[in-house]
């Protein structure tokens, strides 16, 4: 008799839990995103110019957060620099926002590595901690209206065709 009981409690330990977790996964089930903005920043580039996010209102942008010491941001200048070349001439405005470090030191770094696209300084880190940025690389995707698209750690995960698609 107990090992009816324990077998049926067995049983039940399995099925009730695959039973509920029928009909949780609606890939295809519509529903409305709700649009986060990104908070607005203003940060000088190398030039001592002042970029202000807000000012960007009518056209997507690619943020990539990163410093001059950090290897994986190292690896992806050439993919930063291909989406400039790529996208910058479609209205996508490219910056690279360099955190906490010195303006000669992030100069050179840009200048060695002939970044094409505006560089700013967060001097302070301030931008970085409003974006809630604990890692670099970190790339945020805009859209027209101001609003967060994604927030990636590699290039390729960036969702651009959304924004730009194939033949327009």
């Amino acid at each position: 008799m107990n090992k009816i009981i324990l077998l049926v409690a067995l049983v039940l330990l399995i099925c009730i839990p695959v039973t509920l977790s029928f009909g949780q996964d609606r890939s295809n089930a519509s529903f409305k995103h709700k649009a986060i903005p990104a908070p607005d920043f203003s940060l000088q580039d190398l030039q001592g110019k002042t970029f202000k996010l807000s000012g960007q209102l009518g056209k997507p942008v690619v943020i990539f957060f990163g410093t001059t010491w950090c290897p994986s941001c190292r690896a992806e200048i050439p993919a930063y620099s291909a989406i400039y070349e790529k996208y910058a001439r479609r209205g996508l405005e490219v910056i690279y926002i360099d955190i906490n470090e010195p303006a000669e030191k992030v100069a050179r770094f840009a200048k060695s590595n002939s970044f094409p696209y505006r560089v700013l300084l967060d001097r302070d880190g301030n931008v970085a901690s409003n974006y809630n940025i604990v890692g670099v690389p970190t790339l945020v995707l805009i859209d027209k209206s101001g609003n967060v698209i994604t927030i990636s750690h590699r290039t390729s995960d960036l969702p651009l065709h959304k924004l730009f698609p194939a033949g327009k």
